[in-house]
């Protein structure tokens, strides 16, 4: 789902990797807008915010919302950086990205702890836009720019082209338009579900509910680490028994 790269790379793979990641994403975005008043998970909304700061010669607001886009902007270029200068073809190259946003996630589980040793809101804001400038990234290289996770702007747009495509009468086409219809699909329904359960959870655990898409996170990454490791067990368990029959 995330050590293969370019050829290598399937749609089953694109498909896990949309589902999990989108699901992580849709409720750090709801989670993150009820305990800090702020969109986590993308800049665009920002932009606007930025434009109304310098319009209102607010300079304060139009500071923060600029710092915002540039951590969400550093994370991108930190998680392309780092699987870039191990190497796609280094074992795990994805790790550390995913471990960084793990971290941070749980950094803002236990924000009203932290908040007392002078931390604002604010900070844990900027923290979650560089978390999810990190996901983006590293989505995005690993499968080759085909899924985006932590917005849907793009994604709808995609969406509404290829049913428009859809009318052809070139059948191997057809299926591929499907295909990457039904990927679309996947990341906008199970954003939509991660925001619900974002917002659900929020309402009853607080900022303990940053420790659900911390877990996800920990699952995807100990998928793809232990997963080659046990279907290698289980061939070379295979191969030991037919030698012996």
């Amino acid at each position: 789902m995330l050590r293969h790269f370019g050829v290598k790379r399937t749609y089953a793979h694109n498909l896990k990797l949309a589902v999990l990641l989108s699901l992580t994403a849709g409720f750090v975005n709801a989670a993150g807008f009820l305990g800090f008043s702020a969109l986590t998970t993308n800049v665009t909304g920002h932009a606007a915010l930025f434009a109304e700061g310098i319009a209102r010669q607010d300079w304060g607001m139009a500071r923060l919302i600029a710092t915002w886009m540039v951590l969400f902007l550093s994370g991108a270029f930190t998680s392309s950086l780092i699987v870039n200068k191990i190497g796609h073809n280094a074992r795990f190259s994805f790790a550390i990205p995913i471990v960084l946003e793990t971290m941070i996630l749980v950094f803002c589980a236990f924000s009203p702890i932290i908040s007392c040793w002078g931390f604002s809101g604010n900070f844990f804001a900027g923290s979650l836009l560089f978390a999810m400038g990190l996901q983006n990234a590293l989505v995005s290289v690993i499968s080759g720019s085909v899924v985006r996770t932590t917005h849907l702007t793009g994604t709808f747009t995609d969406l509404g082209i290829e049913l428009a495509q859809l009318r052809t009468d070139n059948y191997k086409a057809q299926g591929e338009l499907l295909s990457r219809i039904k990927l679309r699909v996947s990341i906008i329904l199970f954003f939509m579900l991660g925001a619900l359960s974002g917002a659900y959870l929020y309402t009853y655990i607080s900022f303990r509910s940053f420790l659900i898409p911390g877990s996800m996170l920990c699952f995807t990454l100990l998928y793809d680490v232990f997963r080659l490791n046990i279907k290698r067990y289980y061939s070379n368990f295979r191969y030991r028994r037919r030698d012996k029959n």
